[in-house]
């Protein structure tokens, strides 16, 4: 357990680790222990289970978080839970997010489940990440908690799969690797449709159809190149008619 949660201090740039069966978990957990009265959350873009725990949204560009709508909202009875990696497509400015949250006392829990391994990973008062299937981290079961300060969690991770997870955050730099070089190859392939944040680096692609055709069109590349996708709009990915392409699922 000490290597995987060295590997994980480094990652999260934090210096407590509290290993834990989900992530899910770790966010009610963290939530409990802050008992802020404004949970907030982004438009678009966080994870399914946010909206259970948010109770006030921040305006986004598809699933980026709008600095001057957050300004707006957060003050120092709140808390952010944002997607560093918005829907598995691009990268959140968590340096500024961090400072714009910072300013009004708002305290951030960034959720790394996706931009683990990057630099936007490492900014946040409180980190949280899962290892669940179709992750970068893609143990299939758990998640963790990272933090400065030191925290009274009971960890609950199932160490009869230590193991594995320390061979899956070791080979984390070379499944991310290929799974943006697909995504690049995928923008490149789809270049005359409208790639939501096309110039942004992320796990997948989502490409937006303005009629059935473009639609079937975006759907044949994905059969033809045995690709999984799913049909937006969805929370998790964008607000917008759209076909997400998931890479992550490779």
């Amino acid at each position: 357990m000490r290597e995987v949660k060295y590997l994980l201090k480094n990652l999260a740039n934090k210096e407590n680790i509290y290993l834990m069966d989900s992530c899910d978990n770790s966010i009610k957990e963290v939530l409990n222990k802050l008992n802020k009265q404004k949970v907030i959350i982004q438009d678009q873009g966080g994870w399914l289970s946010y909206k259970k725990f948010g109770n006030m949204e921040v305006k986004t560009d598809y699933g980026l978080i709008d600095l001057n709508d957050l300004k707006e909202k957060a003050d120092e009875n709140s808390v952010l839970l944002v997607n560093s990696l918005s829907g598995y497509i691009a990268l959140q400015n968590m340096h500024e997010i961090l400072d714009t949250c910072r300013d009004r006392k708002c305290v951030v829990i960034n959720d790394v489940s996706g931009s683990i391994g990057t630099k936007e990973a490492r900014f946040g008062d409180i980190i949280v990440g899962s290892f669940s299937k179709w992750k970068p981290i893609n143990l299939g079961y758990g998640g963790f908690i990272a933090s400065d300060r030191k925290l009274e969690v009971e960890e609950n991770f199932d160490l009869n799969k230590i193991n594995d997870l320390k061979e899956k955050i070791l080979n984390l730099n070379k499944r991310r690797r290929f799974l943006i070089n697909t995504c690049k190859k995928i923008k490149k392939d789809l270049n005359n449709y409208d790639i939501i944040h096309k110039n942004k680096e992320g796990l997948v692609v989502v490409v937006k159809f303005n009629n059935i055709e473009e639609k079937e069109g975006i759907i044949k590349y994905c059969n033809d190149k045995k690709l999984e996708y799913t049909i937006c709009p969805r929370y998790i990915r964008v607000n917008e008619n759209a076909v997400s392409i998931e890479v992550k699922r490779c």
